[in-house]
């Protein structure tokens, strides 16, 4: 499903350089976040067009979780809901940039809460679109409340590596999380999806969501984080929708969570203020 619009064609390899160059400021990791969390999705690598501005709003619910917070003053995940509107451009065909605004959660235990705000950074192969291997990198940088995280300043390394074998699609975003306490302190968050295409406008996903701890020393099995999703995605104009239902395999992870993102173009062809086109 493309999530951002469509990706126009330019061989470069100037994205992949300022991407190197971010990473090495990166480097340096929250705790496990097995707790609420503003966006579950898996990048595939695409971005918007030059010129267009995108939104995607995502919400989840979780009906059956955990009933204590994770860190002290935290939000408890049973019954608590958590998204965030984010807001994305596309600077050129291998580079969009995005921010995280507001971010907010209803939670069972202190009602309703602003959690911060991210800004991100997506570089792609821009020949992604028509490739059947396709990869790029996500940068984001979090501002957190005391209440959402026990750290003021967090970020995530994101790659994306992916392969389309016909209709079926594979996609691995080996996730690092990040606050800033050295190499060995970050954090192995890896994100996979498996979907299939049923026609244009529909396709159906396995996804998985780990947390496997700091990458000196992983979690024991049972304290780990692994959460699997089955979604359904709807690509539309000028709206495009992914819902899905994630179960935990291990006890630390919520038992269950329900996932919605509305995706849609803000400029440009077919998109929500704009004109439409067949």
């Amino acid at each position: 499903m493309r999530k951002r619009g469509n990706l126009m064609m330019s061989s470069t390899r100037t994205g992949l350089l300022v991407a190197g160059l971010l990473a090495i400021g990166l480097f340096g990791v929250s705790s496990p976040s097995f707790a609420l969390t503003d966006e579950i999705q898996v990048y595939t690598g695409d971005v918007a067009a030059p010129g267009i501005f995108n939104l995607t709003w995502h919400d989840n619910y979780t009906p059956s979780g955990s009933r204590s917070a994770d860190i002290p003053g935290g939000l408890v995940d049973n019954h608590s809901l958590s998204g965030v509107t984010e807001w994305a451009y596309g600077v050129t065909p291998w580079f969009e940039a995005g921010l995280y605004l507001p971010l907010y959660a209803i939670s069972s235990n202190h009602g309703g809460q602003l959690n911060g705000a991210k800004l991100r950074a997506l570089f792609v192969n821009p020949d992604n679109p028509t490739s059947d291997f396709y990869y790029g990198v996500n940068f984001e940088f979090s501002f957190n409340a005391k209440h959402w995280d026990a750290e003021g300043y967090t970020g995530e390394i994101r790659p994306i590596i992916g392969y389309h074998f016909g209709p079926v699609s594979l996609t691995v975003n080996p996730i690092v999380d990040n606050s800033y306490k050295g190499l060995a302190a970050l954090d192995f968050a890896p994100a996979t999806r498996l979907d299939y295409t049923l026609s244009k406008q529909w396709a159906v996903a396995l996804e998985e969501y780990d947390d496997f701890g700091e990458l000196r020393r992983f979690q024991p099995a049972a304290q780990q984080s692994h959460q699997l999703f089955v979604t359904a995605d709807f690509t539309g104009d000028p709206i495009s929708i992914e819902g899905g239902i994630g179960f935990g395999l291990t006890p630390a992870t919520d038992h269950l969570t329900l996932k919605l993102m509305l995706i849609s173009d803000l400029n440009g062809p077919n998109s929500l203020f704009g004109a439409h086109t067949d």
